[in-house]
């Protein structure tokens, strides 16, 4: 077994556990899932908090550095038992408590698992990687200077008239498959093969164009790459913006722009 086989295998329990577990959430009554108030939503609203927080434990390995698998292995248990984020601490009463243990037990037992599997296979992924802070730090400030990017506020939604040269479309263009393939599709065209993603709740991620979904998540987003050719903003009032060469890329794969185009200037 190589690293890069035993780090997927880590990924992939954690988003499908993840999804596994906001699925059964989201199925609770309204009333339930209000502040986590029902016995229910007690035991599960905490367990896809602390999957979520070691699955971006685990992504801050590069994967195109990782450690032997001894010191992967490693890694990996103490994601398991040391990830934390503002839902998982304080764990917010003794129920919480059980759940998130119980949560970081199957993970780090599961490690053991495919530690014990000589010929492990795992579903490849895309690369995708947290950003140190250092890392967020200098894309903001190279985004400012290049595109007047304000922390992650970009146009419309930036004071005074959009620029010329701006495109600036409302999200339903980029919320299907088809429209977010079209997107890649421009990008690759102008040689986009990594993709920087800055997010206003500080989750930054340095992912391949592949993984790359240019919408706005509940935290307002903005993409390039080190080129700074480009940028993309995804705003919380439904609309997406291009620079550079991006928009003048985009008409000519979607052909329909016209259609996608926000009314509001």
């Amino acid at each position: 077994m190589d690293s890069g086989t035993l780090h997927c295998a880590a990924r992939r329990y954690l988003m499908d556990r993840f999804d596994e577990l906001a699925r059964a959430y989201a199925k609770l009554p309204r009333q339930g899932r209000r502040g986590g108030s029902s016995p229910t939503a007690l035991r599960i609203f905490p367990r896809y908090q602390v999957v979520r927080a070691m699955l971006l434990e685990v992504e801050r390995l590069d994967p195109d550095r990782l450690p032997g698998i001894d010191g992967l292995a490693a890694a990996l248990d103490r994601a398991a038992f040391s990830a934390q984020s503002p839902f998982t601490d304080p764990p917010g009463g003794p129920i919480q408590a059980e759940v998130m243990a119980d949560e970081r037990g199957l993970f780090s037992a599961a490690v053991e698992r495919w530690i014990a599997i000589p010929d492990l296979e795992a579903e490849p992924l895309g690369y995708r990687r947290v950003l140190t802070s250092a890392e967020s730090s200098d894309w903001r400030a190279r985004l400012q200077a290049r595109w007047g990017v304000q922390a992650t506020s970009w146009h419309p939604m930036l004071p005074g008239p959009v620029p010329p040269g701006v495109l600036v479309l409302t999200d339903a263009a980029v919320q299907t498959r088809a429209g977010i393939g079209r997107v890649r599709q421009a990008l690759r065209a102008i040689g986009a093969r990594r993709v920087i993603e800055l997010r206003e709740d500080g989750l930054d991620y340095l992912l391949d164009l592949d993984l790359f979904v240019p919408t706005y998540n509940g935290a307002e987003g903005v993409w390039s790459d080190d080129s700074l050719d480009w940028v993309l903003f995804a705003s919380h009032e439904g609309t997406v913006a291009f620079g550079g060469v991006i928009a003048r890329v985009l008409p000519t794969v979607e052909k329909n722009i016209d259609d996608w185009r926000w009314p509001g200037w």
